[in-house]
């Protein structure tokens, strides 16, 4: 793990956004999607409102880090920043504390748990990006669970495919949106965030998850 200095990436404000933070509701609005094998995704288009105000607010007050990973032969840079919220570690912003609640409640009947941890990953630009996979580290390898993604910032594209090949889905992520990937999704499908030429700024992803799901 390597810290960073200070960052502050460059963000195109939308003219729409210019309002308060704060959460739109979950039951009735949000759209589920089979995937097939067990997996399922849920949407919901700006469940966030002032994403942008939340976006500066997290650059600017989490600790983020850089982390060097073995790749085969050689370390190499993972292609974005880093922060991760364990169970007792409070959250960096009171909205995503109540995202987090909110969340819970939504799916408890679903879940049985509750969601607990948050990991927080900053997407500088186009060069940053997750490769093909799916959250196993824990009990993700063999049961069912969901992971929730929230995400601010400017919009990027989202992956997913069934696991072994297949046809690959996009979900473009725009910012305030939510995206929930349940049932078995993190075993039978992958998913990624691409690199792409294009001129994108910085995003921020905030996934929670239960305990024991990395």
């Amino acid at each position: 793990m390597t810290a960073i200095p200070t960052l502050e990436p460059a963000l195109q404000g939308s003219l729409f956004d210019l309002g308060t933070i704060g959460l739109a509701p979950l039951h009735e609005t949000i759209t589920r999607e089979e995937l097939g094998r067990g997996a399922w995704v849920d949407v919901l288009p700006g469940w966030l409102s002032g994403a942008d105000l939340l976006y500066q607010a997290l650059v600017e007050d989490v600790p983020w880090y850089a982390e060097r990973r073995q790749m085969y032969d050689r370390v190499v840079d993972v292609p974005r920043l880093l922060c991760f919220y364990d169970e007792q570690t409070p959250l960096p912003h009171p909205v995503l504390t109540e995202a987090r609640d909110a969340l819970s409640a939504h799916y408890a009947a679903e879940l049985g748990e509750s969601f607990r941890t948050a990991g927080l990953c900053l997407y500088r630009d186009g060069r940053d990006s997750v490769a093909w996979h799916g959250d196993t580290i824990g009990r993700g390898k063999n049961e069912d669970t969901m992971v929730a993604i929230l995400s601010v910032g400017s919009a990027r594209s989202l992956l997913l495919r069934p696991r072994g090949g297949g046809v690959t889905i996009k979900k473009s992520l725009a910012p305030g949106d939510l995206i929930v990937m349940g049932g078995s999704c993190q075993r039978t499908w992958e998913h990624a965030i691409p690199k792409t030429a294009r001129p994108v700024g910085p995003r921020i992803s905030i996934q929670f998850r239960p305990r024991g799901v990395r």
